[in-house]
């Protein structure tokens, strides 16, 4: 007899919804190239749903020279009216010009990866349902100031709260979850090697 797998009630019905929840989201990262490329992906989702970012996460990475800081930050007008054309991505003229913009700041900050860890709470609430999961928080709050004041865009508090979900910083994997454990232990060793 088959169990039912439980899972975050955000993600179900969908199989690509689903492989990103059991798979990626939650999962401490700690490299700044994997660390950008979340947060951009958090920064194309604003005013979207998070599986119109999935669908069309492939062609970004494409387009986006695999998210490459350098090559990112060397882009100008004439990638971002391409990508305007591409319809593979989200053509959003102030988002793809935040994406340059973002990854010329990321290559100002000594150790991004450092750097966007502070902000990880350390006190880790834990929640029994998706309704009291918070859209952003005084950490994210935090975060957010700081990356504005570096001169980043599309980092709002609630966009960075998303990015802290899906980069590990928190497990907002409701208890009834099976992701919920796994993801915790993964957090608990990665603080325990900080």
């Amino acid at each position: 007899m088959n169990k039912e797998i439980i899972r975050c009630g955000w993600c179900t019905g969908d199989p690509s919804y689903e492989a990103y929840h059991d798979e990626e989201w939650g999962v401490p990262i700690k490299r700044t190239q994997s660390l950008f490329r979340l947060l951009s992906l958090e920064g194309m989702q604003a005013g979207l749903s998070w599986i119109t970012v999935l669908r069309k996460r492939e062609a970004m990475e494409s387009a986006f020279f695999g998210f490459d800081l350098e090559r990112l930050a060397t882009s100008g007008q004439n990638e971002i009216e391409v990508w305007l054309t591409n319809e593979g991505l989200i053509r959003h003229r102030g988002k793809l010009e935040a994406l340059v913009n973002n990854a010329r700041r990321t290559l100002e900050v000594e150790d991004f990866a450092e750097f966007l860890w502070t902000f990880a709470p350390t006190d880790r609430p834990v929640y029994a349902s998706l309704k009291s999961v918070p859209a952003q928080t005084e950490a994210s709050s935090k975060m957010s100031t700081a990356l504005k004041k570096l001169g980043y865009r599309f980092v709002g508090p609630t966009i960075c709260y998303a990015f802290m979900q899906s980069a590990g910083m928190v497990n907002d994997h409701v208890t009834s979850c099976w992701r919920h454990g796994p993801c915790e232990s993964l957090q608990l060793a990665d603080s325990e090697h900080a």
